[in-house]
C-alpha cells in the first residue's frame, strides 16, 4: 500500500498538520454535476448499481476539491436490498421499504447477496485505478442497528420508535435480524477491501436514540463482531466507527469495539474529543450548518477544531453529512482554511 496516503498515517496514530480532509456525503446534491448525473441515472438505486455513473459521482468532489479521501458512492440500504427486501427512494420522502415482520426475518435470503452487490465491488475496483495515488479510498456500510431501524419502520423516523418497540417486544427476532446484518455487513466490507478499499467506515446514524443497555446490546456488540470478522481476514485495514449521538458512550464504544478511528458528531465538546484522541485517531467534527453559513461561523469552527485537535491524530471532517443547500464557495473556503492553517 502506498505510503503517501496521509489519512492512513493518521489512522496509525501519527499526527499530520494540516490534517487530512474529506466530508461525509461529499458526492451529493450540493454539486450541480452530481444532480446532472443523478438525472441521467433515472433512479437513486440505479445510480448506486451503475459502476460507470457511481465512479463518476465519487470522483466529482475529488476533482473539484482534491480531498485526501474518497468514499465509495452507494447507500447503507443496499445491504437489505441485496438480502431480498424492496428498497426505493422517493424525492422528498427518502428511502422507503416494506416493513419487515418477525416472521419474515428467517427468510432473509443471502444466497445471491454478493451477486447482487457485484456492481458495487466493480465500482470500488474502478475507483482504485482512477483515483490519484495519494487519495485514500473508503468503503462503508451502515451499522446493523441503523439499517434495522429502516427495515422495521419502512422509513426514517425522528426517534426510531418502531425499531425500539420491536426490539423490546420481539427480542429474539430482533437479535436474529441484527445477527443477519452483522454477518452480511462484515462480508460486504471484506469484499470492498478485496476490491481496493484502503479503509472502511461503519455509519451508526441512529445510535443516539438508545438507552444505555440498548446501546451496549444493539450498537457496541454488533460493531465489535463486525470488527472481529473483518480483522480476521484483513488485520491491517483501518476501521472507522461513527456512532452518531453516542455522547457519553463514545469512549466505551471505542474500547469495546476496537475501531481504529472514531467519528465524532458536532455535539461532542472539543475537550471530550481531545480526551478521546489520546486513545487513537478521531474524525470530525464541524457542524454542517457552519459550512452552510460560511464566513465567521465557518472560520471560527474550523479554527477551534484545529487548535484543540490539530496536534494529534485528526481527520478533519464534518460532524455529519454535508447538506444539499451548502454553497460550493463555502466548501472551497473550508478546504483553504484547513490547508492553510499553521
Amino acid at each position: 500500500m502506498p505510503e503517501n496516503r496521509i489519512m492512513l498515517d493518521v489512522l496509525k496514530g501519527k499526527a499530520a498538520f494540516p490534517p487530512p480532509l474529506w466530508m461525509m456525503r461529499q458526492a451529493g446534491r450540493y454539486l450541480p454535476e452530481y444532480r446532472e448525473t443523478r438525472r441521467r441515472a433515472g433512479s437513486f438505486l440505479d445510480l448506486c448499481y451503475d459502476p460507470d455513473l457511481a465512479v463518476e459521482v465519487t470522483l466529482q468532489p475529488i476533482e473539484r476539491f482534491g480531498f485526501d479521501a474518497s468514499i465509495l458512492f452507494s447507500d447503507i440500504l443496499v445491504v437489505p436490498h441485496a438480502l431480498g427486501r424492496d428498497v426505493r427512494f422517493e424525492e422528498g420522502r427518502g428511502p422507503l421499504l416494506t416493513p419487515i415482520s418477525a416472521a419474515e426475518i428467517p427468510a432473509l435470503d443471502g444466497e445471491t447477496f454478493h451477486v447482487n452487490l457485484e456492481p458495487v465491488y466493480e465500482t470500488v475496483r474502478r475507483l482504485r485505478t482512477k483515483l490519484p495515488d495519494e487519495t485514500t479510498l473508503i468503503g462503508f456500510c451502515g451499522a446493523p442497528w441503523t439499517v434495522a431501524t429502516y427495515m422495521i419502520a419502512g422509513h426514517g423516523t425522528s426517534d426510531q420508535a418502531p425499531a425500539r418497540l420491536f426490539a423490546y417486544r420481539e427480542p429474539a427476532a430482533f437479535l436474529q435480524l441484527l445477527n443477519v446484518l452483522v454477518n452480511h455487513s462484515a462480508a460486504y466490507l471484506i469484499r470492498q477491501i478485496e476490491a481496493g478499499a484502503d479503509v472502511v467506515q461503519v455509519f451508526d446514524s441512529w445510535s443516539g436514540v438508545l438507552d444505555e443497555v440498548s446501546f451496549e446490546a444493539f450498537c457496541v456488540g454488533p460493531m465489535a463482531e463486525i470488527v472481529r470478522q473483518v480483522r480476521a481476514v484483513h488485520p491491517n485495514v483501518p476501521i472507522i466507527g461513527f456512532p452518531k449521538g453516542a455522547g457519553a458512550h463514545y469512549r466505551s464504544y471505542r474500547q469495546k469495539t476496537g475501531v481504529t478511528g472514531l467519528g465524532l458528531d458536532w455535539t461532542v465538546p472539543l475537550t471530550t474529543a481531545k480526551e478521546l484522541q489520546r486513545d487513537g485517531a478521531v474524525q470530525g467534527n464541524l457542524d454542517p450548518l457552519r459550512l452552510v453559513a460560511g464566513g465567521k461561523a465557518l472560520a471560527d469552527g474550523v479554527d477551534a477544531i484545529l487548535k484543540a485537535l490539530g496536534d494529534g491524530s485528526l481527520i478533519f471532517n464534518l460532524g455529519h453529512g454535508i447538506t444539499p443547500e451548502t454553497p460550493i464557495a463555502h466548501v472551497e473556503a473550508m478546504v483553504k482554511l484547513v490547508r492553510s492553517a499553521s
